[in-house]
């Protein structure tokens, strides 16, 4: 139902990750490397937040403020139909693996003492 929006959910993210993997080969400069994945990981986060959490799982959020003035925060996500779960699926995969993956590169960058890539 929603094929860009599955694709720019992947293509952020999996983006700053093979940028990690092979800045150091296309390019010396560590802050041009640095930034990239940075921009890489807002857009991710921007479009996760405000396009593909709501098209692929229907995710929205917001502020509500009651009589007592006590700010609460609402979570809405809407039933997963037969016609949305690999898309779903898809989501929530890549909300999960990818974290993983980074952690994964955390502590190996920590073990081979290569600092400046934490």
């Amino acid at each position: 139902r929603h094929p860009l929006a599955t694709f720019f959910h992947l293509f952020f993210r999996v983006s700053a990750i093979i940028t990690y993997l092979f800045c150091d080969w296309f390019s010396n400069s560590f802050v041009a490397c640095f930034v990239t994945i940075l921009l890489l990981l807002s857009f991710d986060f921007w479009s996760v937040k405000n396009v593909t959490g709501r098209l692929l799982v229907g995710l929205r959020w917001w502020n509500q403020i009651d009589e007592d003035g006590k700010s609460h925060w609402v979570f809405e996500a809407k039933r997963v139909t037969a016609s949305t779960e690999a898309e779903a699926r898809i989501f929530w995969l890549g909300l999960i693996i990818c974290p993983v993956i980074w952690t994964v590169f955390f502590f190996s960058t920590l073990f081979s003492l290569k600092l400046k890539w934490l």
